[in-house]
């Protein structure tokens, strides 16, 4: 097997692979869209951050990846180099070697931009793949997810009202905003994102055009979801699809179909709008998102991450 420095010659093979790749994912999750192609693999062959593995002449895997992420996740040491969906496919024969061989010669190069965060999106269902990652010490940390909009079988709920929030509703989602990130800086998070201010949360949701939909016990606001028009998959481009980008509900009420009953009202309603596909993504150390969505979505993608010694870059 060949490795080779992943160039603009190698584009139209890899967009192959990765088609391929693709199909394979969407024939078991059904609720993926149709697409005729990948998105442009160009700029990949532009940064020098990426490599091709080939074998008789014909190339058998790529990895590439996005120009470093510098001071990732407000970490002022550490920047992090990501390889999203798409960027990245082999063929089915062999896939755990071609990869190994794949990340050896490019986690040198990502090492040597500086990253010593190294994160790679697979597909969910790409056991092989995922096992060889996880050999080289890499560990899931994402997951993307996918479901077609017909609602979900759960009885109503008594005593709970739901509805799309007004604009001038949406700062009362901001006490439950602040709960759904206060518990990331803690065990098995350990992320340490900042809460948001009344004002940033409000300038966020008008600068995003998001929407929000909630559900109200005895007039006050007891859990939110927050819709989006992307997300961080190619995927997301499809013009009939619709993502989840924030969600809550109070812990005194749950186990009440709550949560369920907002889903609901969030599909019908989009669904209404001509909207085919709603998805999510959310961190797999997180046990309640985790349990949750996956009860009700398909999950499509897993990313995995790799954090290297800093010191064997210098």
């Amino acid at each position: 097997m060949q490795i080779v420095d992943f160039a603009a010659a190698h584009v139209e093979q890899a967009a192959h692979i990765a088609k391929q790749n693709y199909e394979e994912e969407r024939g078991l999750v059904p609720a993926l869209p149709p697409i005729e192609n990948v998105p442009d693999l160009t700029r990949f062959a532009q940064n020098g951050l990426g490599v091709a593995a080939f074998e008789g002449g014909e190339m058998v895997g790529f990895l590439c990846a996005l120009k470093p992420w510098v001071n990732a996740w407000d970490n002022p040491r550490l920047n992090h180099v990501f390889s999203p969906m798409g960027a990245n496919g082999t063929v089915p024969q062999n896939r755990a070697k071609i990869y190994a061989r794949l990340y050896q010669a490019a986690g040198e190069k990502w090492a040597k931009a500086g990253a010593a965060s190294h994160g790679v999106c697979l597909y969910a269902h790409d056991a092989e793949g995922q096992a060889q990652f996880f050999r080289y010490g890499f560990g899931m940390r994402c997951v993307d997810a996918i479901r077609e909009m017909e609602p979900t079988a759960c009885p109503p709920c008594e005593g709970y009202a739901f509805a799309e929030l007004a604009p001038e509703e949406v700062p009362a989602v901001y006490p439950l905003d602040l709960l759904l990130n206060r518990p990331q800086r803690e065990s098995p998070f350990f992320m340490n994102r900042k809460p948001s201010t009344p004002e940033s949360f409000v300038s966020l949701y008008a600068r995003q055009s998001s929407r929000f939909f909630g559900a109200r016990h005895k007039g006050k606001l007891c859990a939110y979801m927050k819709i989006l028009s992307d997300g961080e998959t190619f995927i997301t481009g499809y013009p009939d699809y619709i993502h989840i980008g924030g969600a809550y509900c109070l812990p005194e009420h749950r186990g009440r179909g709550v949560y369920q009953n907002l889903l609901n009202l969030v599909l019908l309603t989009l669904r209404n709008e001509g909207i085919t596909r709603l998805g999510v993504d959310f961190e797999s150390f997180n046990p309640t998102a985790y349990g949750f969505w996956l009860k009700y979505f398909d999950a499509y993608t897993h990313s995995v991450v790799r954090r290297i010694d800093e010191r064997a870059i210098q």
